[in-house]
């Protein structure tokens, strides 16, 4: 582009200016997103079990310890989180070991997967009484 000599801008910079301004107006806004994650969380219930989805795709399992023992709580196994199309409704179900059974959850149980933050969670207490939920 270049000035004219009365300062003006040539014609043929205003229209490559026009042109570049509706290529980038017509550029297809941001897909939404299509999938999300969901996590199952296994509270500190001190028993044991495990937490499946249906669809497939969560297979969380926590093992039973003792807190009085002086081992720290193990880590649960196993996939935890998974990702899910949104709009899909999971179904959990949720296992105890031999020796707990389950305190309270699966809840919330369906969820219907939404872009952002999903969960269900679930506790399992052994069948000796000792609960971290009382």
């Amino acid at each position: 582009m270049r000035k004219t000599r009365h300062g003006a801008w040539r014609a043929a910079g205003v229209v490559t200016a026009l042109a570049t301004a509706a290529a980038i107006a017509s550029v297809a806004p941001a897909q939404a997103q299509s999938t999300a994650q969901l996590s199952a969380y296994v509270s500190d219930g001190w028993g044991g079990g495990t937490i499946t989805s249906q669809p497939a795709g969560i297979n969380c399992h926590t093992s039973a310890w003792d807190p009085y023992a002086g081992d720290p709580a193990p880590n649960p196994t196993g996939t935890c989180t998974a990702s899910f199309q949104v709009g899909t409704t999971v179904i959990f179900t949720a296992t105890p070991d031999s020796g707990s059974y389950i305190n309270d959850g699966p809840t919330p149980n369906p969820v219907t997967v939404r872009t952002g933050y999903n969960f269900t969670w679930v506790m399992f207490c052994p069948t000796d009484g000792l609960c971290s939920a009382g």
